[in-house]
């Protein structure tokens, strides 16, 4: 869940208006706002900080980098099994993972 569905979901779920969140974290209403709609990228950490404690979640449930959140369970597995390896082994898996990244998602002849 991105950033701005997951502020949306925090903020209506305890039935708060845009201004009780931005006066809460020291920002405005409109960029609590802007946040929301996802129409502003990469809010300060400071901000980020605020709502987390506002909203009493941790900054990687905010930003959906907690893999307990993981919408696919098998992600949630394979992260479980990356704790268990070697440093060594997760750096030969990570850089993996950006070879991946910059293949941009194209298969080779061998797939």
């Amino acid at each position: 869940m991105s950033l701005a569905m997951k502020l949306q979901k925090l903020r209506t779920q305890r039935g708060q208006s845009l201004q009780v969140v931005a006066d809460a974290v020291g920002a405005s209403k409109a960029h609590i706002w802007e946040l929301e709609k996802g129409t502003t990228k990469n809010p300060s950490i400071e901000l980020l900080k605020g709502l987390a404690e506002h909203f009493g979640v941790t900054i990687a449930s905010l930003v959906g980098e907690d893999p307990s959140e993981a919408e696919d369970e098998q992600m949630v597995v394979m992260y479980r099994d990356l704790q268990k390896l070697d440093p060594k082994d997760r750096q030969f898996i990570e850089a993996m993972i950006e070879t991946m990244k910059k293949r941009g998602g194209k298969t080779t002849d061998a797939d």
